[in-house]
């Protein structure tokens, strides 16, 4: 979510290895690109849809910090669909999964049917 700071920092577990996939943000064109696409640096004006953004406590390639950092700056500026701020829900997994959820195949059904849930939801009428 915040690349260049996450990149910019070599004790992240795995932001060495990726330096050569995402560039080096210690040289200035690798920063400007890095910047240039960034979500916490290029946040969008105007309209937004309903955002669900999910973490997890135990991802080592994108710790929690960086969308619960994102939702609130999200949640700081502009405004949402019609004029109204546009519901920025935080989901974070506690628990032993990662990226893609918790583990177990009953949570891992549960989870997904949040997500589902919040997209019926979203795309509903208001």
């Amino acid at each position: 979510m915040d690349c260049v700071n996450s990149m910019s920092d070599p004790t992240i577990p795995l932001t060495i290895n990726e330096w050569d996939e995402w560039g080096d943000p210690r040289d200035q064109a690798a920063r400007a690109y890095l910047e240039s696409y960034s979500p916490y640096d290029n946040v969008p004006v105007g309209r937004r849809p309903d955002l669900l953004v999910t973490g997890s406590l135990h991802d080592p390639r994108v710790l929690v910090h960086e969308p619960a950092k994102w939702v609130a700056r999200l949640r700081a500026t502009g405004p949402g669909a019609a004029g109204l701020p546009g519901r920025v829900l935080f989901r974070a997994e506690l628990g032993a999964g990662a990226h893609v959820g918790p583990a177990g195949r009953y949570d891992k059904l549960a989870y997904e049917a949040e997500i589902l849930a919040f997209i019926l939801d979203a795309g509903g009428p208001r």
